[in-house]
């Protein structure tokens, strides 16, 4: 069932087709590096180089410094973009060296979480793809079973033991983000014990193994406000690489025969509060609310029914 949500999610856009086959095949990243048609995706800690405020700045293969690795990203599809439809996408991890040399000013290099809503959707899906396989392939250099080094191998997408050649692959952690509410439609925000005191976003947690995704809605909220809920409502799913999450958004109602007593954590979540529409508004600026760039906001603007400015 297609979620309305989906469309405003701002890294579940995409417009790569990532050419599963491509990664078969022996020396593919030799030879996408050796076709001037390819073009490189720069990518430093998290970070990328902009052509434009809505576009990333892809480079021909010959004008990126040497990475520590490259990932074939697979080919554009977009035909409003720059590149031709067709063109071979592949992203270059960067050491600091290399990328201080390619763009040696610290504000040229701009953060995914800062740009993501406003790339457009090609670039957008192309940037959190690279980042979640670059942080993927920085944690796992080597093997679980063996502790030996692994290799790269299918363009990127997989770490090999080169001596008994058990292979690697990518993992993403599945995480669960509900928006409940209850019986007058109020919507419960809480304040982690990372964040400044007047941010407030949904409650959210990852789903742990053997459990449902309703099951860990249902879990998370009541480990960390206390709070009972049912009829958890899948909205929208978005990948977010920061470092290795796959966000699952729910709504979720308050129990009506076992509401719970509404009660932080302490430990998480340091404050909790129901927001009416009418009082959220009003407090817009006061409270701060998560970045256009992550599905909790568009969660909270859906739960909203409309734009929230601030």
């Amino acid at each position: 069932m297609h979620s309305p949500l989906t469309p405003r999610l701002p890294l579940s856009r995409h417009g790569v087709d990532r050419d599963h086959l491509t990664r078969e095949r022996p020396e593919a990243l030799a030879g996408l590096l050796a076709d001037p048609a390819t073009r490189v995706l720069p990518l430093w800690e998290g970070r990328v180089l902009l052509a434009a405020p809505d576009a990333l700045r892809l480079l021909p293969a010959q004008e990126v410094p040497a990475p520590r690795e490259h990932v074939y990203l697979g080919t554009s599809q977009d035909p409003t973009s720059a590149e031709p439809v067709g063109t071979p996408l592949v992203a270059a991890l960067l050491d600091e060296a290399a990328a201080r040399s390619l763009a040696p000013g610290d504000g040229e290099w701009t953060p995914l979480r800062a740009v993501g809503a406003s790339l457009g959707a090609r670039d957008a899906g192309l940037a959190v793809q690279a980042l979640a396989v670059a942080n993927w392939l920085d944690s796992h250099r080597f093997s679980p079973r063996t502790g030996r080094r692994l290799v790269s191998d299918k363009a990127g997408w997989v770490r090999r033991d080169e001596e008994d050649g058990h292979e690697v692959f990518p993992r993403t952690d599945p995480a669960i983000i509900v928006a409940v509410t209850d019986a007058e439609d109020r919507l419960l925000l809480g304040s982690n014990a990372l964040w400044e005191s007047n941010r407030w976003s949904l409650l959210a947690g990852f789903v742990e193994p053997g459990e449902s995704l309703e099951q860990a809605v249902q879990r998370e909220v009541h480990e960390e406000s206390g709070v009972r809920v049912v009829d958890p409502t899948y909205l929208g799913s978005q990948p977010w690489p920061f470092p290795a999450s796959l966000m699952l958004g729910f709504r979720a109602t308050v129990d009506p025969d076992d509401p719970g007593t509404l009660q932080p954590d302490g430990t998480e979540i340091l404050d909790l509060h129901w927001f009416s529409r009418d009082e959220l508004r009003e407090r817009l600026g006061e409270v701060l609310l998560p970045g256009p760039t992550s599905i909790a906001r568009a969660i909270i603007e859906d739960w909203y029914g409309g734009a929230l400015e601030r």
